[in-house]
């Protein structure tokens, strides 16, 4: 490891940032663009960071799911299909993540959660109720299971919202159900790719497992919101974060021509 052992109230603070990122993402997702940036923060290489980040969001997306699984929002008999691709795309995105450069798909995806944000914002009515479904079972768990997955494991800011999407337009769920859905299935991406990681030997288990801790008790608070709350709190909040994800994202990619557009402004 390249980077110096961390002191506890290091530890005291990634616990609570984990906290709320775990809260955000059970939400409207984009959690990870919390926590991966303050890993890096504290000196741990970005391959390390990005493994370690799998670990602890595992913990809150578990969290949410079960919450989610026990109040009896998700059937896993019916989602089984799209579970298995789910796990089986992020497994080939983390595989291949290994060994190619995501700068391509880091440039593109800025406008794809836009377009998420512009979506509801223009789409008020979207995600009320429960609609027509337009795709069946194995076609939907090829698109959102399968490629979404693949997405997740391959770089992953905005998975859950891409998986809330996809329930909401092409299985006509409403947008509480839908994001009860996304979080099983994020859990699921977040698993398969997080064994490659480990079997790459790049997670920081200690920071991992107290992340994970608060993941877990952050996640909690706000499933129970989603079912409380429903289409009122997840709508404005998936809005929100959509449009931070992508100026966070056109920031890190553009951040040297942003100070130098700055610069010769002033």
């Amino acid at each position: 490891m390249e980077w110096l052992p961390l002191g506890v109230e290091i530890y005291l603070i990634l616990f609570f940032v984990a906290m709320l990122a775990g809260f955000i993402d059970s939400i409207a997702g984009g959690g990870g663009l919390i926590s991966l940036p303050a890993l890096m923060s504290v000196g741990i290489p970005p391959a390390q960071a990005l493994a370690t980040n799998k670990l602890q969001s595992i913990g809150g997306s578990f969290s949410a799911s079960l919450y989610f699984i026990r109040q009896k929002a998700v059937d896993l008999k019916d989602q089984r299909w799209t579970i298995l691709l789910t796990f089986i795309g992020a497994m080939f995105g983390a595989i291949l993540i290994q060994h190619i450069e995501a700068d391509i798909l880091r440039s593109i995806l800025p406008l794809l959660i836009i377009a998420i944000g512009l979506y509801f914002v223009f789409s008020p009515k979207v995600g009320e109720a429960d609609r027509q479904k337009r795709l069946t079972t194995w076609p939907f768990a090829f698109v959102a299971g399968f490629c979404v997955g693949f997405y997740d494991g391959f770089f992953g800011p905005g998975a859950g919202s891409f998986f809330a999407l996809a329930y909401v337009t092409l299985r006509g769920f409403n947008l509480t159900k839908s994001t009860a859905h996304a979080k099983v299935l994020n859990f699921t991406s977040n698993l398969a790719s997080l064994l490659f990681f480990i079997l790459g030997g790049k997670v920081v288990w200690s920071v991992g497992l107290v992340m994970l801790c608060g993941q877990v008790i952050g996640a909690r608070t706000g499933a129970r919101m989603v079912l409380t709350k429903g289409q009122k709190l997840i709508r404005p909040m998936l809005i929100t974060v959509s449009f931070v994800m992508s100026c966070k994202l056109i920031y890190d990619n553009h951040s040297a021509e942003i100070h130098q557009w700055i610069a010769g402004f002033f």
